[in-house]
C-alpha cells in the first residue's frame, strides 16, 4: 500500500481556524484510512504565532515533504499578504502544487496560491471581503462555499475550511467515509443567527479595514500593494 500525504501549511500570523477545522476533518478521515498520513509543514520546525494567542508547531519542514499528495494553505489578515512576500514559501507552494493531486486554501490562503501563479485563467473564491483581489492573479472571483477549478479547490472565509475539507472526504473516501467524518466530528452548525443573508453584508463598514490590511500586509511591497488595491 503507497502511503499519500495531505500536507497542511503553516506559517507566522495565519487564521488557527483556517487550519485546525480542515486539519481536524482530514485528520478525522485519515484514522480510517491507513494509505493516509496527515502532516504540519513549515520553514523550520520552530513554533509560530498566529493571529489569535494560540502557536502552533509544524511537524515537518518543507524540506521534508517536498512533494505531498495533497496541500491545503490557511489564510489570514494582513500576515498573510506579507508572506506572499516570502520567497521560501512562495516557492513551496509551486513546487508541490506541480505533483500534487489537489491544492487547496481557506480564505485568503487563495491569495498565496495567486500570487504563486496557481489561479491564473481559474475560478477561485475567498474570503468575501477580499474576493475581487483575485482578478489581481487573473482568477475569476466566485461567491460559493468552495469553488473546484481542476487540481485547485478554493474554499471562502475561515470557517469555509471545515465544508471544503468534508467536500474533500467524499473525493477522497466517497458518501460513506464523508458521512461518518461528519458524524464523528458531530458537524451539525446551527448558529445563533441562522445562515448569513448575504445582501446584510456590511461591505462598506467593512472597506477600510479590508484597504488597511493590504496597505499594512503589504507596506514593504509597493508594486504587489498597489496592484491589489486597484482591485478594490
Amino acid at each position: 500500500m503507497t502511503e499519500k500525504t495531505f500536507a497542511f501549511v503553516v506559517y507566522p500570523g495565519l487564521t488557527p481556524m483556517d487550519l485546525v477545522g480542515p486539519l481536524q476533518v482530514i485528520n478525522t478521515f485519515a484514522e480510517t484510512a491507513p494509505d493516509v498520513r496527515v502532516a504540519v509543514v513549515g520553514e523550520t520546525l520552530d513554533v509560530v504565532g498566529t493571529d489569535t494567542p494560540l502557536r502552533l508547531a509544524p511537524s515537518h519542514t518543507f524540506a521534508d515533504l517536498p512533494a505531498p499528495s495533497w496541500l491545503l494553505v490557511p489564510g489570514g489578515g494582513a500576515p498573510t499578504l506579507q508572506a506572499m512576500a516570502d520567497p521560501t514559501l512562495m516557492a513551496y507552494l509551486r513546487k508541490a502544487a506541480a505533483t500534487a493531486e489537489f491544492v487547496c486554501s481557506v480564505c485568503t490562503g487563495s491569495l498565496l496560491l495567486g500570487e504563486a501563479g496557481l489561479l491564473d485563467g481559474r475560478k477561485a473564491t475567498t474570503h468575501w471581503m477580499f474576493r475581487d483581489l483575485l482578478r489581481a492573479f487573473g482568477a475569476e472571483p466566485v461567491a460559493q462555499r468552495w469553488v473546484e477549478d481542476g487540481p485547485v479547490i478554493t474554499g471562502a472565509g475561515v470557517a469555509a475550511g471545515i465544508d471544503l475539507a468534508l467536500y474533500l472526504v467524499g473525493k477522497l473516501g466517497g458518501p460513506a467515509a464523508q458521512r461518518l467524518v461528519q458524524f464523528g466530528l458531530e458537524y451539525d452548525p446551527q448558529p445563533p443567527l441562522g445562515p448569513l443573508d448575504w445582501s446584510q453584508a456590511p461591505a462598506a463598514e467593512l472597506r477600510p479595514f479590508t484597504e488597511r490590511t493590504v496597505r499594512d500586509g503589504l507596506a514593504g511591497v509597493p508594486q504587489l500593494r498597489d496592484k491589489l488595491l486597484a482591485h478594490l
